[in-house]
């Protein structure tokens, strides 16, 4: 259960469309995800990108040190891309993940504007190593289907860099 090693996803089935940068940037959501753990929460991260490629704002999970169930590295983003972007500019955004977004999470992608988003793992790649750990009860949901469920198109691209960011969660949810 805890192995750090993607079964589903290996690298030879990643994403074709993922780029370079989509790699650079997915590694910096990977490096958020291995702070959020070092700060004493769980083990996920997410950066958001301009339409230039530029980093304008990262955001770790805080569900444990914040007490909040919603917590999450993306949640938290979207929360602070509204903030400063507002809804008219976040379509020309990328959300960047460490692990593809659950479906609350989705919700507030979709609900917040934001045109575009690449993750490392699966949730089914996160569910091999949590299994039915309390404090993460994933969902079998993929992000594509919630994102796109609404009147707006979001383009989710993933999985690439799954070994990686698997990393992240050895021996975190035993």
């Amino acid at each position: 259960m805890n192995d750090p090693t993607p079964t589903e996803h290996p690298a030879a089935l990643e994403d074709p469309a993922i780029t370079e940068l989509d790699r650079a940037r997915l590694a910096d959501a990977i490096a958020v995800s291995n702070r959020a753990r070092l700060s004493g929460n769980h083990p996920f991260g997410a950066v958001l990108v301009d339409a230039t490629g530029a980093v304008v704002l990262e955001a770790e999970n805080s569900v444990t040190t914040e007490n909040d169930c919603t917590g999450h590295a993306e949640t938290n983003l979207v929360r602070l891309a509204w903030r400063a972007f507002g809804p008219d500019a976040l379509g020309g955004y990328t959300l960047y993940t460490s692990c593809e977004p659950c479906a609350m999470c989705s919700g507030a992608i979709y609900w917040s504007g934001i045109g575009r988003v690449v993750f490392a793992m699966t949730e089914a790649d996160l569910a091999s190593l949590t299994g039915d750990h309390q404090e993460n009860p994933t969902m079998s949901l993929s992000s594509a289907l919630v994102l796109n469920s609404g009147t707006r198109a979001v383009e989710v691209r993933g999985p690439a860099l799954a070994a990686q960011a698997m990393q992240s969660h050895a021996d975190f949810w035993v």
